[in-house]
């Protein structure tokens, strides 16, 4: 497996780099074709973050953790990895099976969309959740300056033709709340997502709209 290790604003660390491939490479126990790994350690506010970041074939595993010791979150990020491993073991091998030439090549002209974490300021969070309706500007009134935003974290999605089911798979081998992939049978793009409120999954399709003439 090919592995790569950057830190972020701390040096780097040949203890921790031995520790997280050690700990990586415990996946080879459970997947025939784990192609490459990528390990982020990063301090942030003094917690320590870590983000691992697995290939097998078609499927992106990941798992992000942060505590007060790097080598903890290390152990915790690859826990959750382990966890979703453990669920999708045979449904990863036989997937691996089923592929197909031309699927891998489809693949490659996707769709793909950016995804940007950030963070507002606490006192316009705090605002926003205490200000009754009736307090809002009303729709004729200049609108107000919106406050300074910090990016916390920029990824691109590939957004990958598959079936439901696939795609709910691939979001928990994420560890996320929601992925976007393409329909594999009405080709639309798609988001799906867990609900908070019950633990099912809903489907929110993206219709692209009619062309004319």
């Amino acid at each position: 497996m090919q592995l790569n290790i950057t830190f972020r604003q701390f040096g780097s660390s040949d203890s921790l780099k031995e520790y997280a491939k050690e700990k990586v490479e415990r996946v080879n126990k459970y997947l025939d074709r784990a192609g490459e790994a990528h390990v982020v350690l990063s301090l942030e506010r003094h917690l320590h973050h870590a983000e691992i970041t697995i290939h097998s074939g078609s499927w992106v595993l990941r798992g992000r953790e942060k505590s007060a010791d790097m080598y903890a979150s290390i152990d915790l990020a690859m826990d959750k990895i382990e966890a979703q491993l453990r669920k999708y073991k045979e449904k990863i091998k036989n997937h691996h099976g089923r592929e197909r030439v031309h699927h891998r090549q489809e693949l490659v002209n996707n769709l793909k969309v950016r995804h940007k974490v950030f963070e507002l300021p606490e006192e316009y969070q705090e605002e926003a959740a205490e200000a009754p309706a009736a307090q809002q500007p009303a729709p004729s009134a200049p609108a107000p300056e919106q406050p300074a935003h910090r990016i916390v974290r920029t990824s691109e999605i590939t957004v990958k033709p598959m079936a439901v089911d696939e795609a709910v798979m691939q979001m928990n081998l994420l560890n996320q709340d929601f992925y976007v992939f393409q329909h594999a049978t009405t080709h639309e793009v798609c988001v799906v997502y867990r609900r908070k409120e019950d633990g099912q999954f809903g489907l929110i399709g993206v219709h692209a709209p009619p062309t004319a003439g």
